[in-house]
């Protein structure tokens, strides 16, 4: 499959380079080059995007002010020369983020990124078995599998979230609650707490407004107290 893409950078070097390697590369299909944000976003309108090669550092309007505006259908890699930019990059769940300056060697790694994450989402659509009881994470500039089945709880840390495995080492990931609660199954995982959701299918112990899992003790916060001791009513 061909990712159809854009680049936008206001620095025109830059900007013809990054073309360049788009139109290099056989899986990339280069829809257009732009040198501000609210010129890509005229393209957007008119075009079907996949992917967006966007700089951080433009006047005006910067890159992830942009990407907060746009689809989540768009998927973004961020390119700069400032370094600091990268977590503000990730907020937005960015699929990468390249260094400036860079080669077509970091470009492809990047681009290579983008490729596999349209072919699992296209095998998602396409009804794939796997995707019906698993998901997709980023973790250490990876993509992880998770199994539903696996995941004993999720804690939150202020803009990362850790899953913690049955049978193996927590995956740490820049991602809010709110996200990583969208895609856990209501009908096995529930909100606990501001900073807990819980496999309801590993429930051994509970003591004291506490879920144990191990040495772990997750209380169970007044705001979702009621609804918590409901579904423990319910298994009685």
């Amino acid at each position: 499959m061909k990712v159809n893409c854009i680049a936008i950078d206001d620095e025109p070097i830059a900007l013809k380079q990054i073309t360049s390697y788009i139109q290099r590369t056989p899986f990339l299909n280069h829809v257009a080059s732009c040198k501000s944000a609210f010129e890509a976003m005229s393209i957007i309108v008119s075009n079907k995007v996949d992917l967006m090669f966007v700089d951080i550092h433009m006047p005006d309007l910067n890159g992830v002010d942009f990407v907060k505006a746009c689809s989540k259908d768009q998927k973004v890699i961020f390119t700069t020369a400032y370094e600091q930019y990268a977590v503000d990059g990730f907020k937005v769940d960015a699929l990468d983020y390249i260094l400036k300056p860079f080669g077509y060697e970091e470009f492809l790694k990047s681009a290579q990124k983008a490729q596999y994450y349209f072919e699992l989402l296209n095998k998602s659509k396409d009804g794939d078995v796997l995707s019906q009881n698993s998901f997709f994470v980023r973790s250490d500039y990876k993509l992880r599998k998770v199994f539903y089945d696996d995941i004993l709880y999720v804690e939150g840390q202020r803009e990362y979230v850790k899953i913690v495995l049955k049978n193996d080492l927590p995956i740490v990931t820049m991602m809010s609650m709110k996200a990583i609660e969208e895609k856990l199954p209501s009908t096995i995982f529930m909100r606990v707490h501001r900073s807990f959701v819980i496999n309801l299918n590993h429930i051994e112990v509970v003591d004291n407004s506490c879920i144990v899992f191990g040495k772990q003790r997750i209380p169970v916060s007044d705001q979702y107290k009621k609804v918590f001791i409901d579904y423990l009513d319910r298994k009685i």
